[in-house]
């Protein structure tokens, strides 16, 4: 058996994450290095597929599992049981501020309420993006553009791109005017439009663009554009 050293770097679950991300590595893998080591007869690898299938080849029930359970498998000492119920209450416990830090997107206000505080004051355009899944619930927000006192750019091929990497089933677009106004201008108008064309291209709705002022918004949604 070749200990996981002398495999190529590539094979090398650390090396690999490092390299190609942590989407590239299998089940196994990932456990691998929480495992860390295997014994004189597995390497990591090998161990952390022997768990796998000891939790019946379910990551379900391997979280269920306690520390004693794991331990009962040889090769799975105290220490190593408990560093993977430790990664385990970890994942529970980021799900469960997700749940709780995601709010519902049902209509304009719950977006103003959420960004105006953010966004009114700026003496600077800036233009935001809303990430929503399915049941539109907010996945992200993030900062596209910053700009001058009375433009900025919105790059759509950018925008179109993250939509794609965050898995979102829609977006909101959002930008503020700092002279007050939040009427569209034909400019507004247009990049909206073009940016629904791109973005539809992924199967990916613009919900809305919502253009924020002092204390004041405007939606393409609810007036009807």
């Amino acid at each position: 058996m070749k200990a996981i050293k002398e495999w190529q770097a590539e094979e090398r679950p650390r090396e690999k994450m490092a390299a190609r991300g942590a989407d590239a590595l299998s089940n196994a893998e990932l456990l691998a290095i929480i495992l860390h080591t295997g014994d004189s007869r597995r390497t990591a690898v090998d161990l952390a597929r022997e768990l796998i299938d000891f939790a019946d080849g379910s990551l379900s029930n391997l979280a269920a599992m306690s520390p004693e359970r794991m331990s009962s498998l040889k090769g799975i000492g105290q220490a190593k049981a408990i560093t993977v119920a430790a990664a385990v209450e970890l994942g529970k416990r980021i799900a469960l501020d997700r749940c709780e830090e995601l709010p519902t997107i049902y209509s304009s206000k719950v977006v103003a309420d959420m960004m105006i505080p953010q966004m009114s004051g700026l003496l600077h355009e800036e233009c935001w993006i809303l990430y929503l899944n399915r049941a539109n619930r907010l996945i992200g927000k993030e900062r596209i553009s910053i700009g001058g006192v009375s433009a900025t750019v919105m790059d759509i091929k950018i925008i179109a791109k993250k939509a794609v990497e965050k898995l979102a089933v829609s977006i909101i677009l959002l930008h503020n005017h700092p002279s007050g106004s939040v009427l569209p201008s034909n400019e507004d108008k247009r990049q909206t439009f073009a940016l629904r064309k791109a973005v539809s291209l992924f199967d990916i709705d613009l919900m809305d663009h919502i253009i924020v002022g002092k204390n004041r918004y405007f939606s393409f949604c609810d007036e009807g554009i």
